[in-house]
């Protein structure tokens, strides 16, 4: 299924069904349809055309998809802007896309050499009577997601249809997702997680989908779930842990929802199974990247659920775990997770370089380091780069945090290695209270004794209101350090 063409097909089966809304705005099929016609003879009224890059720098919002589809339509590709980004951060990924268009929330943006500017208000309305056959082309490209950029300059991912169309298949698959679902998306759409898990796959499945207009706000979360009635959305750890600490008094109706998918970062066993038990439906936890097209690993919904770990590669991918010389391990044994599969990113825009480096053979090579069990279930220990080495000994931070958000009082944890005179590394926590609750460090000291040996221990321990995040919800241990650093 190719999505240029996905618009009329949902209109030719089921005209009158609901398609997508955003508390603004509500379009069945043939609506979404009638206003994707109408986007796409807009992009072609402005030059736009095959191969060509399309910016959208905005929030969550039913314009967005009508541009996705609309650039797709007309072969075209679509490039996701942060909107929190500075003007010089959005000037370097237009610049580096080649963007030919760029689309904002209002006319007030930076405007670089040969890239239009386009306000989301001016889009057109009205339909069109008929519009040249959708441009359906596996190779062409997509997608340009740029990394979050917290490993250096943010990359331009190259995800071609073939690569959208695989991915959402599988997640369908795997979700068992179908017209009778309804999706809440909540994550933000520059990232490729809401794109493909939150917008494309419950539209290729015939289902509808809720946008949420408004910034995710714990408080109010559950009474948009009572009035909406979704059967599943997306979130990440950072998300269910302010909802696994709302008030006790919270019993919110979550009867509408199937599950909720939990990815974008490790989340302990011990949150999962509060939040479900609390709540009433489960977190499938999965595991994926950008340069993956979003998903690699997921729990089943129905079946085996293994908290604690990121689940069984998708369908029609293929997980490996290799030591530092390449070499397949067993299971058990930790290692650099690598992926392959049709949904493996066609490289980095202008790297030949680097791509050649993460893809070797056709295995993504993801910088992810853990283990498979006898039954393929993978756990992740954390990334390479983030491994402290103390002493010779390697320690892996997702073991610690796991441990410290074990206690009651614990929010988030983050784990860092700074440096050391004597140790080379040693480690350090940080530590976010739940909400109305004072951290007791001595029994946190207490439980890291009786969970971890030794070497793995935090020496030092920093209560904060708030963990650095970057910007969709990953913990942001680069800055972390770099503050940890600066304040020494």
């Amino acid at each position: 299924m190719n999505f240029a063409s996905l618009p009329d097909r949902r209109a030719a089966l089921d005209p009158d069904g609901a398609a997508v809304s955003d508390g603004r705005q509500s379009l069945t099929n043939t609506q979404l349809l009638d206003r994707v016609r109408a986007a796409a003879r807009q992009l072609q009224d402005l030059g736009i055309g095959p191969g060509d890059v399309v910016a959208l720098k905005l929030t969550n919002r039913i314009e967005f998809v009508l541009l996705l589809f609309a650039a797709w339509r007309i072969g075209a590709t679509i490039t996701p802007v942060n909107p929190s980004m500075t003007d010089v951060e959005v000037d370097r990924q237009v610049k580096d896309s080649g963007a030919r268009l760029l689309v904002v929330e209002d006319r007030a943006a930076p405007v670089t050499d040969g890239t239009a500017v386009l306000a989301v208000g001016a889009l057109y309305k009205e339909g069109v009577r008929s519009d040249h056959a959708p441009h359906v082309d596996s190779s062409a490209l997509a997608l340009l997601i740029y990394t979050s950029g917290t490993t250096g300059v943010p990359k331009g991912v190259m995800l071609d249809h073939a690569n959208i169309d695989a991915m959402t298949e599988m997640g369908r698959l795997s979700l068992d997702i179908g017209p009778a679902d309804r999706c809440l998306l909540i994550l933000p759409l520059f990232h490729v997680n809401g794109i493909v898990v939150s917008i494309l796959t419950p539209l290729l499945a015939g289902a509808s989908v809720v946008i949420a207009g408004r910034r995710f706000d714990p408080r109010s979360f559950f009474d948009l779930v009572e009035q909406e009635r979704p059967t599943f959305f997306s979130a990440v750890p950072t998300i269910y842990g302010m909802l696994a600490a709302l008030p006790d008094d919270v019993r919110p109706d979550t009867s509408s929802l199937r599950f909720g998918v939990c990815g974008a970062a490790p989340a302990s066993a011990e949150l999962l199974n509060r939040f479900e038990a609390r709540y009433g439906f489960p977190l499938v936890e999965g595991y994926g990247l950008s340069e993956g097209t979003c998903g690699s690993t997921i729990n089943p919904v129905a079946g085996l659920r293994r908290a604690g770990t990121v689940g069984l590669p998708f369908p029609g991918q293929e997980i490996r775990i290799v030591d530092a010389e390449g070499t397949e391990v067993g299971p058990g044994t930790d290692g650099e997770v690598l992926v392959k599969g049709p949904n493996v990113m066609r490289g980095y825009l202008g790297r030949p370089e680097e791509t050649a480096r993460v893809i070797v053979d056709g295995w993504l090579h993801t910088g992810d380091v853990g283990h498979l069990d006898a039954e393929g279930y993978l756990t992740l220990v954390g990334r390479s780069k983030d491994m402290i080495i103390r002493g010779g000994e390697n320690i892996y931070p997702k073991e610690i945090e796991d441990v410290l958000t074990g206690d009651p009082s614990v929010l988030e944890a983050a784990v860092i290695g700074v440096p050391d005179e004597k140790w080379g590394e040693v480690v350090v926590a940080y530590i976010q209270p739940r909400p109305g609750v004072t951290v007791d460090l001595t029994a946190l000291r207490e439980l890291c004794a009786r969970s971890l040996t030794g070497f793995k221990r935090p020496t030092e321990f920093f209560v904060v209101e708030a963990i650095a995040k970057n910007a969709v919800g990953k913990i942001d241990k680069a800055s972390l350090r770099a503050a940890h650093v600066a304040a020494s």
